[in-house]
């Protein structure tokens, strides 16, 4: 796990290890001065003149001045690492994240992903911020305070011996209880997010049907599961508390006691006032440095689970990977389906698609029709490799889509989903999406052809109009249009419409293939659609059935032979005919 996450530090080496140097030198100057003062108290006592406690006062200032400057040093040092490695680490993440097939955002969902690009890595910045320098400066405080105790005190130091173990049992005692409850508290927290994150993106739902109480009902259970869990390991990490306390009490009554009867019995010849000032000094820098210890032992207790979920991400290996020797061009939109069968996970005890075999010139129009759940979508999946074929295979201008380099591939496919997707830019910024070095003439022959272009300019900004997250502020069917001008645009051998003309009127979804037509013939389109009219002018049309398929045939073919292409065609013929009257 740490040789995962200190490849993230990178760039941060140089702060890292500078912060430990100075906290170093923070902390021999801190333990030196404890030392001079007990001298100066016994040249006082012995009667010493001016100039010496001058010498004495200015070399105590200047290290103090020394101790500031080393500490604050240290305190930009170690800000600047940990900043900068949660930098490295999100960034490592995201990257990650964006290599990642469909198959491995399954089993991490996305409410998980971003609690642990946010709170994880918020966790582990923390603690690695006091790992550089606190873990740094606790452990040297300890040894060089200890040493200078015992060459002051004598005996008297050894009280610290019997304090630390008990200290490191209590607290080996503690972590063993809190680490599980960290663990489960996390997955609730992407329990937490998961709720959030739904209400959110389904507040249009929500409000339709007025369940905001039900939705607050059920945050706040996720909510409460969270504060319970935490509830509990807090309670138990609190006993560190009490602990640190009673060693903290139970040392400094033991040397002011027992120091105060070494210096009025021996009259200061074993131990004398200076030196049980440095005692006490010292002492209290033990101490403190031990409770700043348990502080950071319970940061890495609560960032260890977050490290973990963390390395989790990096180590991931993407389901799909392109091969050693990938094949780097697509010859033509041909595609090859020969007894496909697949399955979302292996666990899965039934075959989404089923011994599809469907071969498909390059420049064909097919459209595909089924009911819900006909496996319409998952179908087209398999063709820009999203998922990979259980059993079978899929072949694109001839070659396994396995054999293809991913992003040669993908390059070459296009895919316009029925839940269209613009992100927060201009109408321009997302039309280049398509290609990036689209003109603004080809982006407006796009549109144009998209029926897009007519709405565009009604907007007072044109195509430097700014879309809103997630398009919020452009209709269903405008979103769709902009969609579908996006991937005409990238100019690619095979185009696939996921149901994505639903949001649009018959007579705008009949230009929009009309354009596919005169402006790229030579590129397969594969129609998915619920409307037999976005299909009907189809080459062939591809029926679909509980993952198979039923038939094969032009739209007059399958009227004459396919009950359930006459079914739908007949119920959606007779419900306009009833508009009508």
């Amino acid at each position: 796990m740490i040789k995962v996450l200190a490849k993230s530090i990178r760039e941060y080496k140089k702060p890292s290890l500078l912060a430990p140097v100075l906290v170093a030198g923070e902390v021999v100057m801190e333990c030196i001065i404890p030392f001079l003062t007990a001298n100066l108290v016994n040249k006082i006592k012995a009667g010493c003149g001016m100039d010496v406690i001058l010498r004495y006062g200015l070399i105590l200032v200047l290290m103090a001045a020394l101790s500031l400057t080393f500490g604050a040093l240290a305190g930009k040092a170690c800000s600047t690492a940990s900043c900068g490695f949660a930098r490295n680490l999100r960034k490592d993440m995201f990257y990650k994240i964006q290599d990642y097939s469909f198959e491995n955002i399954d089993k991490f969902a996305v409410s998980s992903l971003v609690t642990r690009l946010t709170t994880d890595v918020t966790n582990v910045q923390l603690a690695y911020m006091m790992i550089v320098r606190t873990a740094i400066r606790c452990p040297l405080m300890l040894v060089f305070s200890f040493v200078m105790a015992f060459y002051m005190g004598g005996r008297m130091a050894l009280i610290f011996l019997l304090v630390i173990p008990l200290l490191g049992i209590g607290l080996i005692l503690i972590i063993r209880k809190t680490m599980p409850l960290f663990r489960k508290v996390f997955k609730k927290y992407d329990a937490l997010n998961n709720s959030v994150q739904e209400n959110i993106k389904g507040m249009r739902v929500v409000k339709a049907y007025v369940r905001e109480d039900y939705e607050k009902k059920k945050f706040n259970k996720a909510a409460e599961d969270v504060q319970a869990d935490f509830t509990r390991a807090e309670r138990i990490l609190a006993l560190n508390g009490p602990l640190m306390q009673f060693c903290v009490y139970a040392v400094m009554v033991f040397v002011m006691a027992f120091g105060s009867y070494v210096v009025i019995t021996t009259r200061g010849l074993e131990l004398d006032v200076g030196q049980m000032s440095s005692m006490l000094t010292y002492s209290f820098q033990i101490l403190m440095s031990l409770m700043m210890l348990s502080m950071v032992f319970v940061m890495i207790t609560m960032a260890s689970e977050s490290a973990q979920r963390i390395v989790e991400v990096l180590t991931e290996e993407s389901a799909l990977q392109s091969p050693a020797d990938a094949v780097h061009t697509v010859q033509d939109g041909s595609i090859d389906f020969d007894h496909v069968s697949f399955k979302y996970s292996k666990k899965a005890e039934r075959m989404a698609l089923e011994g599809v075999d469907l071969h498909i010139k390059s420049g064909e129009v097919i459209g595909i029709i089924g009911g819900t759940g006909s496996s319409k979508s998952t179908l087209i999946q398999l063709i820009p490799r999203l998922y990979d074929v259980t059993e079978g295979s899929v072949r694109v201008g001839g070659v396994d889509v396995r054999k293809y380099d991913l992003e040669s591939l993908r390059n070459q496919v296009a895919v316009v989903l029925q839940k269209n997707v613009l992100f927060s830019g201009t109408i321009k910024e997302n039309l280049r999406w398509g290609n990036k070095e689209a003109t603004d003439a080809e982006m407006e022959e796009a549109c144009r052809l998209a029926q897009a272009d007519e709405f565009i300019r009604q907007f007072p900004d044109g195509y430097d109009t700014y879309i809103e997250q997630g398009g919020t502020n452009v209709s269903g069917g405008q979103k769709q249009r902009l969609c579908i001008a996006r991937a005409l645009l990238k100019k690619p051998k095979i185009l696939i419409l996921d149901d994505s003309t639903s949001a649009v009127d018959t007579r705008t979804d009949a230009l929009i293939r009309q354009g596919f037509r005169e402006y790229i013939p030579e590129t397969t389109k594969i129609i998915i659609a619920q409307r037999v009219a976005s299909v009907q002018d189809a080459d062939r049309i591809v029926v679909l059935d509980g993952g198979r398929i039923d038939a094969v045939g032009t739209h007059e073919e399958l009227l004459r032979t396919n009950e359930i292409y006459q079914e739908v065609y007949t119920s959606q013929n007779k419900g306009d005919d009833d508009d009508v009257q």
